[in-house]
């Protein structure tokens, strides 16, 4: 039945535009090439302004699903990669249920990431309308039909761009996937821009740079309280200080070295004698996909929260799920929950809030690890890197674990894989709740998943530079 499904779609996978598989192999100077591209489209579309919205300085309802989906506000980015994520999580789960059978054959899986692009290509529109008529870009009858279907086409064209580009490096052009090269590059470009941006706030005490290290020098210059002026380049309020900068820097180093702790599995070949090797199993076994699904669920909470709050305010159910107040000053405004389920699903502000409310402090912690663990233990089912999963490949590859027969291998498998997938996936949540407690530039989250991800383009590099044996071979 599953499979049926996907072959109804095949007449409309045909029109959808496909990126050709390579005929050659990609050298890797090209691939850094192609990746480089990639990153040049992507931030010139970042910059480019949908043509027809109106200018809002009203909260933005999205503010806390813009890390994960490498979205700007009011650019043709404005989706960024959610279409992709939203599409490829759907078709996993559909996939872990059983609910639509893939076959290993090179004509299944294309069929499977045929049907992901046009699933992808449909929420793209889909979420381009909602945009549109829930007057995200101004009231509907104001800017009229005309503009409103302008602004559609725009957002659905930079949809198609984005599943494009993602193609493109998946197959090989490049290096690594689309969509983790966009969230790094946004939450790399929040830390840089925070820590050194020009951009001048009055914030009632005079004028102030937003940047935290550029604010730190103009401070020391201008102030004559020396003392004061550093304190305030520290410690500063609604705006990036250096505690902040020191932070983000500090969980970006314990992450790197978490990074490393592995356990490996001596394999052997069942083939040819004397061939041996391991199999390594990572403490962060699921990488940075349970903060990436907590992020997803949390994030939709907020802006179905937040939709019902301005439709029903006062009404008791919504007012359980989340009270909301508008925050300006240091930034864009944003919307904030002060109540409600919402409000102990976020993070504590600053170091005085917890010392204020310690019950939030305490069912955030419990909410963020609890739920980390359990995407973690359940992704590795739904992924196909389970216990019985990897002794399915390692069989394939006719390799076997030392001092294993086939169904022992499973057991030893199941002592490691689920116990690391769990273990990891709380690490991740402790890490994103230190990094919310102490401030850090781009939000825990946000740092997590750049740590990982660039951490990941490193073992590329890595493995790269060993196949070709040395650097000068490498680029040149």
């Amino acid at each position: 039945m599953g499979v049926k499904i996907l072959e109804w779609l095949k007449p409309f996978i045909s029109i959808i535009p496909e990126v050709s598989k390579p005929e050659r192999k990609i050298q890797f100077r090209e691939k850094v090439l192609w990746t480089a591209i990639t990153l040049f489209i992507f931030l010139v579309c970042c910059q480019i302004p949908l043509f027809g919205i109106m200018s809002s300085d009203s909260a933005d309802p999205f503010y806390w699903m813009r890390v994960i989906m490498a979205s700007n506000r009011g650019t043709l980015m404005e989706l960024g990669i959610s279409p992709i994520v939203t599409s490829s999580l759907i078709m996993q789960l559909l996939q872990g249920a059983k609910l639509i059978e893939v076959g290993d054959t090179p004509k299944d899986k294309a069929l499977f990431n045929g049907s992901q692009k046009l699933f992808g290509m449909i929420i793209t529109l889909g979420q381009s309308v909602v945009y549109v008529m829930t007057g995200m870009y101004g009231d509907p009858s104001d800017i009229g039909a005309g503009i409103g279907l302008l602004i559609v086409i725009q957002l659905f064209c930079a949809g198609l761009i984005v599943l494009l580009l993602d193609e493109l490096l998946q197959k090989g052009y490049g290096l690594g996937s689309g969509i983790s090269l966009f969230i790094a590059t946004n939450i790399c470009e929040t830390i840089v821009w925070k820590a050194f941006s020009p951009a001048t706030i009055n914030t009632g005490r005079g004028t102030e740079f937003e940047g935290a290290i550029i604010a730190f020098f103009h401070l020391l210059a201008t102030r004559g309280d020396k003392v004061r002026a550093l304190r305030e380049a520290f410690y500063r309020q609604n705006l990036p200080n250096l505690m902040n900068l020191m932070a983000t820097i500090f969980v970006f180093s314990i992450v790197i070295y978490f990074q490393g702790f592995r356990v490996d599995l001596p394999i052997k070949s069942s083939r040819y004698r004397g061939q041996y090797s391991s199999y390594p199993i990572k403490l962060f076994y699921t990488s940075n996909i349970p903060i990436i699904l907590q992020s997803a669920l949390v994030s939709n909470l907020y802006v179905i929260s937040q939709m019902l709050s301005a439709k029903l305010a006062g009404n008791i159910f919504v007012s359980i799920l989340g009270v909301w107040q508008t925050m300006e000053g240091g930034g864009p405004a944003r919307s904030y929950p002060v109540g409600g389920l919402c409000y102990y699903m976020s993070p504590p502000e600053t170091l005085s809030h917890i010392i204020e409310d310690p019950i939030h402090a305490v069912v955030y912690i419990a909410f963020m690890l609890g739920s980390c663990a359990f995407f973690s233990k359940t992704w590795i089912d739904v992924s196909g890197s389970s216990a019985s999963d990897v002794a399915k490949q390692l069989k394939d590859q006719q390799m076997v674990m030392r001092g294993h027969r086939d169904k022992s291998m499973i057991k030893e498998l199941n002592r490691y894989i689920p116990t690391a997938a769990a273990f990891g996936g709380l690490c991740i949540g402790a890490l994103s709740v230190l990094a919310d407690f102490l401030g850090a530039i781009g939000s825990g989250t946000g740092i997590l998943l750049a740590v990982t991800i660039i951490y990941q383009y490193f073992e590329v590099f890595v493995k790269e530079q060993s196949e070709l044996g040395g650097m000068g071979t490498l680029l040149f």
